[in-house]
């Protein structure tokens, strides 16, 4: 008998309902706990690595949190969403171009993607800055020149942009059925292709602090998207730690080596459980092709890890129904593929 079955009716319903509601943060301390019985050391390890890298991302969530909440207090947020109106190829191309040269990683980019979404935003110009984002943004651009050479990172803006362009007009296509409508999971609002309606324009507070009902909307607007994506966050950090810890980078190596059609293929479908970090994977990409790798491998690899690694995957499975977080990972691993492709014929010219 569980320990719920003896309570009342009431605080039962209660207690399961709260389980329910804060299942993800109980599944992160129920990781460490184990962790903390048969792997202390690693406990240790996974509890520091998750809190350094929230640290790293905080000033990107910040950022885009703020935005978020004050496009929803001020009434901006129409004004936002009517500058993705027209034609659906200028969108998809605005939204692949800001995804792929703008400065927001994989998950500090998602409190924009739910307000985008929640405004009226098609889901097509919404995917292709979802997709092309977690690929390339300006520091990691100079540092992919660092490591793997120049050519090699701008053949990674233009992967992420591709990317961002081909997944953005294949859900324009789709989504003519309106099969995509209402992209956002329940409880995170309504909004994308077919079913959403961009609101009757109003004036836009743009001092919303003056008005009290602004600034508490501005609050709870911030507090929420915060601790949902800090529940999500730590446990897709901690995963990736206990990555870092179990997975050999030997391992990755011997099943990344070699050159042809199979190994651009191999790196596709090894860079979603394989792939690390933006920063700790240009040198295990860097020292493969000194191995004898192709770089249209480990452009594939960097590609298809960067937008469904643990935690950038973890957030869209948070935020998006299932539909759409199998077409996201679809479009990944088939955008990626191809774009390693190209840069290995590129590179054999």
């Amino acid at each position: 008998m569980s320990l719920a079955s003896h309570l009342p009716e009431r605080p039962r319903a209660a207690l399961m309902r709260f389980a329910s509601d804060q299942r993800i943060w109980l599944i992160s301390v129920l990781i460490l706990l184990l962790l903390a019985v048969f792997s202390p050391q690693q406990a240790i390890q996974s509890g520091q690595f998750a809190i350094a890298a929230v640290f790293h991302i905080a000033p990107y969530l910040v950022f885009s949190i703020g935005v978020a909440a004050y496009a929803n207090a001020s009434g901006a947020d129409n004004l936002i969403a009517r500058a993705f109106t027209g034609a659906p190829a200028v969108m998809i191309l605005l939204g692949a171009f800001a995804g792929g040269l703008s400065p927001f990683c994989s998950c500090g980019v998602i409190p924009l993607i739910a307000a985008l979404l929640t405004m009226g935003v098609p889901l097509s110009a919404v995917m292709a800055f979802w997709l092309a984002s977690p690929i390339m943004d300006p520091s990691m651009f100079f540092l992919t020149s660092g490591v793997l050479g120049l050519e090699f990172a701008v053949a990674k803006t233009l992967a992420a942009i591709g990317l961002g362009l081909f997944g953005g007009t294949v859900v324009h296509m789709l989504s003519r059925s309106g099969s995509l409508s209402d992209p956002l999971r329940d409880g995170i609002g309504n909004g994308g292709c077919g079913g959403a309606k961009i609101r009757a324009p109003h004036p836009v507070a743009w001092r919303f602090w003056l008005e009290e009902q602004r600034r508490g909307k501005f609050v709870a607007t911030a507090r929420d998207t915060t601790l949902f994506l800090a529940k999500w966050l730590l446990l897709a950090f901690i995963l990736e730690s206990l990555m870092l810890a179990w997975i050999p980078a030997e391992t990755v190596s011997r099943v990344l080596g070699g050159t042809g059609l199979g190994p651009i293929m191999t790196a596709t479908l090894v860079g979603v459980p394989a792939y690390l970090n933006g920063y700790a994977a240009l040198p295990l990409v860097g020292g493969l092709i000194e191995q004898g790798m192709s770089p249209g491998a480990g452009l594939a690899f960097l590609v298809a890890g960067g937008v469904t690694s643990v935690p950038a995957a973890m957030a869209v499975w948070a935020l998006a129904k299932a539909r759409v977080f199998l077409l996201y990972i679809g479009l990944s691993l088939s955008g990626a593929f191809a774009t390693g492709l190209v840069f290995q014929l590129w590179q054999a010219v």
